[in-house]
Parts: C-alpha cells; structure tokens; sequence
C-alpha cells in the first residue's frame, strides 16, 4: 500500500496558491478514481481507495505547510506505513510550471514543508515529486510568491503540471521509484 502526502496548507483562503499544488495534485487524483479525501486522522484529510488494483492512502496534512512532517509521522507511527511506501507531492520554485522532477533523496532546498518531513523521518531518503511553480521575479517576496494564486494564462501549464504528477504516481504503483524517475524526468 502505498501513502501519498500533497503538500499545502489548509483553509479556503490558500485553495489555489501555488503552495498547494500538492494539495491539487491530490485532489485530481481523489477525483479521478473516486476516493473520498475526508476522514479526519493523524491531523490530516485521508482518503483510502485503490488506483488500479493498488491500495492507497491520498493524505492532505492540516498542520500548515511548516508542520507538515507532524502529520506525516503520525500516519506512519500509527499505521505502521513504510517510508519506501511514501510519495510526497509538492511545489519547487526551480521547476518551471508544466514541469516535474522527482527525487528520491536530498536536502530541503528551502521548502519549509520538506524540512518538516527531514526532520520528523529523521532522514533525508524519501519519494518526492516536485512540481514546478516557476520562481518569483528579482525581489519579489518568496512568501508572498507562493501563497499568490496561479495567473490565468498560467491555468494550462497548472492543469499540465498536476497532470503530469498523477502520471507519475500512477506509474510509481507498479514500477521501482527508479524506473519512475526515469520515466517522467526531463
């Protein structure tokens, strides 16, 4: 069974900035095969269903972004999940919106919802996809930046973007995070 985490922060007012792709991601894929992200546990949304003939578990932690290992660890404490199990879902302003990248180790590299992760697993080795949201122009707030919403003629290269998530999710279900990798990189 594998647990897919999307990285966002709770409340309407967050809905569609570009630091809850994750969430979006999520939710495409809750909507796509029918999985019904509402139970409350763990300080999160959870969904259990099936993609294909895999169980999974779509999760959306309510901690706010910088918490989000509190609730990630929870989940894993409490059902005995695998981190080789484990898919985070998120955005990264170094990837061009339309694209993704996947890793399956590294550092934060500044997202505050990843240091969380690190620092609850207690490891830096874990399944990310990184979805891109482009960087804010030269002095530009960050802040600001990803909590902004996505501009109308960005709506193509968003639904490309989550899209392209759902692929490779879809695809990690049944082949290695390597073969993943190789896959939906570049």
């Amino acid at each position: 069974m594998k647990w897919i985490v999307g990285l966002g922060n709770p409340g309407s007012k967050y809905t569609q900035t570009r630091h809850n792709i994750g969430f979006m991601a999520i939710d495409a894929l809750a909507d796509k095969y029918n999985i019904k992200v509402q139970d409350s546990k763990c300080k999160a949304l959870i969904g259990e269903g099936r993609i294909g003939t895999e169980k999974v578990v779509l999760i959306k932690p309510m901690t706010f972004m910088n918490l989000s290992g509190e609730s990630a660890r929870a989940y894993m404490d409490y059902y005995k999940a695998d981190i080789s199990d484990f898919i985070v879902l998120y955005d990264d302003m170094d990837t061009a919106l339309g694209k993704i990248r996947l890793r399956y180790q590294g550092s934060a590299g500044g997202h505050n919802g990843i240091k969380s992760l690190i620092q609850h697993f207690g490891t830096q080795s874990f399944n990310r996809i990184r979805m891109g949201i482009n960087r804010p122009e030269p002095g530009r707030d960050i802040a600001d930046y990803v909590l902004s919403t996505f501009a109308k003629s960005e709506q193509e290269l968003l639904n490309q973007t989550v899209e392209r998530t759902c692929d490779a999710v879809e695809h990690a279900l049944t082949h290695t995070f390597e073969q993943t990798m190789a896959k939906h990189n570049g």
